[in-house]
């Protein structure tokens, strides 16, 4: 058994990648921005840079140079015109680091995309049969997403020392978690119907009956997330267990409990 699905592993090696390979760029996914204000745009859309320590400042440029070097972001030319900015801060946590972007302005002028996201309980009471689970998880999901050339003019962040535009979808805009709903429903429309996959967000879980049934839809879904360039998270994959954690659950075909 093992032996098998180490070999449609390596078929598909170039689906999964590490924290530190480049990320992945979906194709035929772009994400755009709607607002509900033409232009010129208020006021409250473009605003300054937050004060910062100097224990953020640092932190901030450690953030943006990663953020630069995945492809993420981008400096905003010399000529090119800012009409919108949003401030980003520093989170700590256990003395760990998060930048966080203060989007609520942005997204207060954003149309609701109101694509509905699986309710979990409900979307695992599908594994009530299965007997092998697989779980995956897109490497910083939102990240593969490419915005539109509109949307990159839209979600520009402002740090003390400089503009950056973002190249990828941003954690923390309205829509993010529909759209990527979304996305995911139209690259896997027949797998969803039949049951056997569920999807929520970016968290992927296969379940089947045998063994080799699992094989066949594990080739399946890998296929399908190398042809639209999809990087899945190496370190968050589970494959083949009769039990595992998923979605904040404990799940298998026999029982669903939290974790």
């Amino acid at each position: 058994m093992k032996e098998e699905l180490v070999e449609i592993l390596f078929q598909y090696r170039q689906a999964f990648a590490s924290d530190d390979e480049p990320l992945g760029a979906i194709k035929g996914h772009e994400v755009d921005i709607i607002l509900n204000v033409e232009r010129p745009y208020p006021p409250l859309l473009r605003r300054p840079a937050y004060p910062a320590s100097p224990r953020a400042r640092e932190a901030l440029k450690s953030h943006i140079n990663d953020l630069m070097k995945m492809g993420v972001l981008r400096n905003v030319g010399q000529n090119e015109e800012v009409e919108v900015t949003t401030p980003v801060i520093i989170t700590w946590h256990n003395d760990k680091s998060r930048m966080v972007g203060g989007f609520r302005a942005l997204n207060t002028y954003t149309v609701p995309d109101r694509y509905p996201i699986p309710r979990i309980h409900e979307t695992l009471t599908q594994l009530s049969k299965a007997r092998f689970i697989t779980s995956m998880d897109a490497l910083k999901g939102f990240h593969q997403n490419v915005l539109t050339p509109h949307a990159r003019k839209l979600l520009r962040i402002i740090i003390h020392c400089g503009i950056y535009k973002n190249l990828r979808m941003p954690f923390g805009i309205k829509n993010a978690p529909s759209h990527y709903q979304r996305m995911m429903n139209t690259i896997f429309p027949h797998e969803l119907s039949e049951g056997w996959l569920i999807i929520y967000i970016d968290d992927i879980i296969i379940c089947s009956e045998t063994w080799q049934l699992h094989l066949e839809r594990l080739s399946l879904v890998l296929k399908k997330i190398l042809q639209v360039n999809m990087k899945i998270s190496l370190k968050k994959c589970n494959f083949g267990f009769h039990e595992l954690k998923a979605l904040g659950h404990v799940v298998s075909g026999l029982s669903l409990g939290i974790d």
